[in-house]
């Protein structure tokens, strides 16, 4: 699943900040599509593949998101799919196990050939057939086959109820390619792509990529610029700086805290007109334990570290208020979130109940705990905020913990390999369910390998909530599903980010390209000419 560096920082005074607060409406897009002011953005991730069979990092669906269209896509500030190359999508039957869309007639891809439904078989069929390590198979393991009865006609057999199929072809995994530009048994490996979306991809490097408006696109979006240039940053300093003379417009993904919190406390005057752009996110981190760990095993040791955690003094201090205290695995802004932790255990350390349960369990003297953390995977504020966990539990004098960091490769490793007794683990997701912050998590092949299983979650709850198109019917399953997991604790969650960017003046329409669908559009986003 995709999981990268973490954009956080404060919001103060001198700096005009703009908020994500309204979802599901629109702005006015009724001028021509692609006649505005180009438009230079940067940012420190990399763009793994220009291959959607391949990519599955932030930077290579950001640009999967905008040159290839898929069936679905999120609109601004939802987090329901609706129609994008299809006319019409949904269920046949009396399950979740049928999928069938119709395309919408005459779309074409950026080179002039005709996008039909042999163009989607051919795209998840090459997928799965390619089944790249490092690509979006995965999502698709439900996916048994998929037939064209006609040109405009797809039909999705899944081999299990999946009722949130929509969302993930909606994502960056349902891009749709052409089955004469790309091979069908390997990666296209030249770095052009031919897609049918907003934009096409002009050129590709390891320094910038540039993007020009797709005349040929046919669908909801209203391209409010003539292009985009985006640049690669070797580092936050170097993009804080590029940003702060006018080297980009838009500085998105890869200014560190410190970075954003300088340009939040820094006078208009100092900025040279930036602003900062605050939206919404479904990015989650939790504190896993490994129950088959002699001391992470024990409930009551679970149990102490749930009632010390202070979350809202580690959002405060190490994150500097960039993120939000989380009380439960399914995050604020999806289907089914509760506050089952917040319940349970309170907002504020309680020494008194967290001895009461080291006690309950047989527990004597100080408890040795070792927090294992990784410094650049999950973002720089992370090895702080493991360290900041260890202070809490050592300043209740009912542990002795320490941290520990590696790098990701070896981190990895001790995790699968089960050395790790308490761990981190970061989340972005791929659509915005609440299946996609459970299922990976408490499925049988869990992506957390903390040896947890709950016949209850894996039995009943997450086969029923598979099986439920109408998502707002799964509230209750969810959350208990949340109060399970605050019981028996195989986690314990932290926090949930916010996303930042920072633009010059005379940008707009960053607010619609932040919220937790997880999809950067490139075409709501204008500037003036002179800015």
């Amino acid at each position: 699943m995709k999981r990268d560096q973490w954009l956080a920082a404060p919001i103060g005074a001198g700096l005009t900040t703009v908020l994500l607060t309204v979802a599901g409406c629109s702005t006015d897009a009724s001028e021509s599509s692609g006649h505005g002011e180009p438009v230079v953005m940067g940012m420190t991730d990399k763009v793994i593949a220009t291959d959607p069979a391949s990519g599955y990092d932030p930077g290579s669906w950001l640009l999967f998101n905008n040159v290839f269209q898929s069936l679905l896509s999120f609109p601004k500030g939802s987090t329901t799919p609706e129609p994008e190359a299809a006319e019409r999508c949904g269920f046949t039957g009396g399950d979740s196990k049928v999928y069938r869309c119709t395309l919408k007639d005459g779309l074409t891809f950026s080179n002039g050939d005709k996008l039909t439904s042999k163009d989607v078989k051919f795209s998840f069929d090459r997928i799965q057939r390619i089944k790249d390590k490092n690509g979006p198979a995965v999502m698709f393991a439900a996916l048994d086959s998929v037939e064209t009865p006609d040109a405009r006609t797809v039909v999705f057999r899944l081999k299990a109820p999946d009722a949130t199929f929509p969302m993930k072809i909606a994502s960056g995994a349902g891009s749709i390619v052409d089955h004469a530009a790309y091979p069908a048994d390997r990666l296209r490996a030249d770095g052009k792509a031919v897609g049918s979306g907003v934009y096409a991809l002009d050129s590709y490097g390891r320094e910038q990529a540039t993007f020009s408006v797709n005349t040929a696109y046919k669908g909801p979006a209203k391209a409010k610029n003539s292009g985009i240039t985006l640049k690669f940053f070797a580092g936050g300093a170097q993009l804080k700086k590029a940003v702060e003379s006018g080297g980009v417009d838009v500085a998105y993904r890869g200014l560190t805290m410190k970075d954003i919190a300088a340009l939040d406390r820094a006078s208009l005057h100092q900025q040279h007109g930036t602003q900062v752009v605050q939206g919404g996110s479904a990015e989650v981190m939790h504190l896993v334990f490994n129950l088959d760990d002699p001391t992470a095993g024990k409930l009551g040791v679970r149990k102490a570290v749930a009632y010390l955690l202070d979350r809202s003094t580690l959002v405060r201090d190490v994150y500097q208020r960039t993120a939000e205290p989380l009380y439960s695995v399914v995050p604020a802004g999806i289907t089914g979130h509760n506050t089952a932790f917040f319940n349970t255990y309170g907002d504020r350390p309680q020494p008194d109940q967290a001895a009461a349960a080291l006690r309950e369990a047989g527990i004597q003297g100080k408890v040795p705990l070792t927090l294992w953390a990784t410094p650049d995977r999950f973002g720089p504020g992370t090895v702080p905020a493991v360290r900041e966990i260890a202070q809490q539990l050592n300043a209740s004098g009912l542990f002795d913990a320490q941290v520990r960091s590696v790098p990701t490769d070896a981190y990895d490793r001790g995790v699968t390999a089960g050395k790790f007794g308490v761990y981190v683990k970061g989340w972005i997701p791929d659509y915005p369910d609440p299946d996609n912050f459970t299922q990976p998590f408490f499925g049988r092949d869990s992506v957390l390998a903390n040896h947890y299983d709950s016949p209850a979650i894996t039995g009943r709850l997450l086969p029923q909530t598979a099986d439920q198109p109408n998502r707002a019917a799964t509230k209750p399953a969810f959350r208990e599903l949340q109060d399970i997991v605050a019981k028996d604790l195989p986690v314990i969650p932290i926090w949930q980010g916010k996303q930042y960017a920072v633009a010059r003046q005379g940008v707009s329409g960053l607010e619609w390209t932040l919220d937790s669908s997880t999809v950067f559009r490139f075409w709501e986003i204008s500037k003036s000419a002179d800015a």
